[in-house]
């Protein structure tokens, strides 16, 4: 990257991103416990720093990395595969959907103490637009720590729920950052067969991990044509590996095959090898409109996709109040040019006030981020100086299969909510226990005033977080909720799990079975009135689907205020043939424990049935305490404590289908 945004990132290292982890307070050290928490990987290429790591961090070299001796991977690999998605018709006559496409680099956290299954604080990067993402950079690496990143598994749970695939990072520093051109040596170093042992050793890692492949970013200065050589070497092996096993790789525009550092902002002879030897080129922010233009033409006169360049826009310190000169990467009247680099979009969280970074007003900004001012998808405002993705580029979805089901879980949230009540009032983030969410956030069609409509963090059926549609509802109001190619069954039935808080309103559920004719015109809706749950508060309501036929492409709710002003909250939406409930998990053990630190694992297998894995205590007095839910098959839990004088703590663990029902528990006890 260009070393004037370096310095940000590797201050990110230490405590830049010190927010993140909830133990420490800001600028210490991460709690040492006897039992350690598990952390995201990160590695050095073969040879290590001289002198010792600092607190909470630890060298390791990947070229001696085994997943026998992993001890934390049963708690970063990921667990969900990656899901085919499809592109339903445009949400506006501006989105394109078979043109450019975005990547995104993040940096989710810090490199080291980066919790592997999320921590106790609500302030976290929950992304939720995945719908406009076609790959997903876990960005970070530093000198002091290491330069090579696994992404935790979280962040490829969620990702890959949403169709998106995820790459681990390897990064070079800059000399003036702590780079040393002998990790580029190691990194493209040949054994005596003449092959890289460590494009085989990254390639095993993504695949015990559960990710997708590498960002490979080479900027430490002081090589030559000889190392460039090595590298383009390295990089051809490392994509041949990876293809093998459904990986992908992507270059940063860095160095040139003279061996030096130059940063190019554009496809020419200086990187074509390195761009002919992985899937994607990653061009640097120096781009102009001419020269995206021109490297448009090289990538297809190579045979390649002009699409698979990324055009670097670092929206890091301004976010959505950057000015960039879209027209010459996506234009509204022409084919775009190239695709869309996003550097840093996390933005939206790390620019809010240290005491402003609540969920609330996270979604907020990133919702003005990913889909505009407007603040709806199908009616962007061309005015907007900032030209959202929801602008340019189709939405897509993941939703093809039955059962399927939601309780708009984003990831994070101030409490966790278990059937409408709190069984913890405890912070909490984890993003591998997100659902799909809705990709069009938010289309309302109605021919009054349009309501607000967000997640909202304030009540919930389940998880942390609900949809809240507030205003004076004037005119019927449809939110669209769903694209989605489910087939239709004789038993098919949607449950919608709401609740009224203020005002009266009548619910319709909106079911279509094809696709507008045009983008940017509303589905072809048919309104089926639910049969009414029972009492009041969050209510169950079922529509049989038993007059259609054929395949449900969309589906949302219409809502007919009878007495406003209107606040009403949408908890779940279940869409099934029958009712599933998953057995009980098998092997719950405790693996480690010292005093209130414990690891606990079970067994895996083939679970298509399990979406995830809930943790409880069983107080003394009966009652349930949720300790947190994982998609893996292990568990950390830490500074527990007796209970009114127990002499033993008994754990329950639940397996939670896609619909939501849970298994009967298996129990373990810990004897104080």
């Amino acid at each position: 990257m260009n070393p004037t945004r370096r310095t940000v990132l590797l201050a990110a290292g230490a405590a830049g991103a010190a927010a993140l982890v909830p133990a420490p307070a800001a600028g210490a050290a991460p709690r040492q416990a006897a039992v350690p928490p598990p952390y995201a990987a990160y590695w050095y290429p073969d040879s290590l720093p001289a002198g010792t790591p600092g607190t909470g961090i630890t060298w390791r070299s990947l070229k001696s990395w085994t997943a026998e001796d992993d001890t934390d991977l049963a708690f970063n690999a990921a667990s969900v595969p990656l899901a085919p998605r499809f592109t339903p018709t445009p949400a506006n006559a501006t989105a394109r959907a078979d043109q450019a496409r975005i990547q995104s680099l993040v940096s989710f956290g810090p490199t080291s103490a980066n919790p592997s299954q999320g921590s106790a604080t609500a302030d976290h990067y929950a992304f939720t637009h995945w719908a406009y993402v076609d790959e997903l950079v876990f960005w970070g690496g530093s000198s002091g720590e290491g330069l090579i990143l696994a992404p935790n598994a979280p962040v490829v749970d969620a990702a890959h729920r949403h169709g998106v695939p995820v790459l681990g990072t390897i990064f070079l520093p800059p000399v003036a950052y702590g780079g040393q051109l002998q990790w580029t040596r190691d990194l493209v170093q040949r054994d005596t067969s003449g092959h890289y042992p460590l494009a085989a050793q990254l390639v095993k890692v993504a695949a015990a991990y559960g990710f997708d492949g590498w960002f490979v970013n080479a900027e430490t200065g002081g090589g030559n044509s000889a190392l460039a050589t090595a590298m383009l070497g390295f990089l051809t092996e490392l994509k041949a590996l990876a293809a093998a096993r459904g990986q992908r790789v992507t270059w940063y525009d860095s160095m040139t095959v003279n061996g030096t550092v130059s940063w190019q902002g554009a496809l020419n002879a200086q990187n074509q090898a390195f761009f002919q030897s992985a899937d994607d080129l990653f061009v640097d922010f120096r781009w102009s409109a001419a020269s995206l233009v021109s490297s448009g033409q090289r990538a297809e006169q190579l045979g390649r996709s002009r699409y698979a360049l990324w055009a670097g826009v670092d929206v890091e310190a301004n976010g959505s109040n950057r000015s960039v000169n879209w027209d010459a990467i996506v234009p509204r009247d022409k084919p775009h040019v190239v695709s869309l680099g996003l550097y840093r979009p996390e933005w939206t969280r790390n620019h809010l006030p240290a005491g402003g970074r609540g969920p609330a007003a996270f979604h907020a900004a990133d919702d003005r981020f990913w889909t505009g001012r407007s603040g709806d998808p199908s009616r962007p405002d061309g005015t907007d100086p900032w030209r959202a993705p929801a602008v340019s580029v189709a939405d897509r979805s993941t939703v093809t299969a039955l059962p399927f089901a939601s309780v708009f879980n984003t990831g994070h949230g101030l409490r966790w909510y278990e059937e409408g009540a709190v069984t913890s009032g405890t912070p909490w983030n984890h993003l591998g226990l997100q659902d799909r969410l809705p990709s069009r956030q938010w289309a309302v069609r109605t021919a009054g005033a349009r309501p607000a409509v967000a997640f909202d963090f304030t009540d919930a059926w389940r998880g942390g977080s609900s949809v809240l549609v507030s205003g004076t509802l004037d005119e019927p109001v449809v939110l669209d909720l769903y694209a989605t190619r489910l087939p239709l069954g004789d038993s098919t039935v949607v449950e919608l799990t709401h609740r009224t808080d203020s005002g009266t309103v009548t619910v319709e559920l909106a079911v279509a079975t094809a696709d507008p004719d045009t983008p940017g015109t509303p589905p072809p809706y048919t309104y089926l009135p639910p049969a009414a749950g029972e009492g009041g508060g969050w209510r169950t309501s079922v529509v049989a689907l038993d007059g259609l036929s054929g395949t449900v492409h969309a589906v949302g709710v219409r809502l007919t205020a009878t007495g406003g002003p209107v606040a009403w909250r949408l908890g779940g939406i279940a869409v099934h043939d029958a009712p599933c409930t998953p057995a009980a998990p098998t092997g719950l053990r405790i693996t480690a424990a010292a005093g209130g630190d414990l690891r606990l694992a079970w067994d895996g297998g083939a679970r298509d049935d399990v979406r995830h894995h809930t943790l409880h205590r069983v107080l003394p007095d009966g009652t349930r305490r949720f300790l947190g839910a994982t998609c893996q098959t292990a568990y950390f839990v830490g500074g527990l404590a007796p209970q009114d004088g127990e002499r033993t703590a008994r754990f329950e663990l639940r397996a939670v289908g896609e619909l939501y029902t849970a298994s009967a528990p298996a129990a373990v006890t810990h004897t104080w």
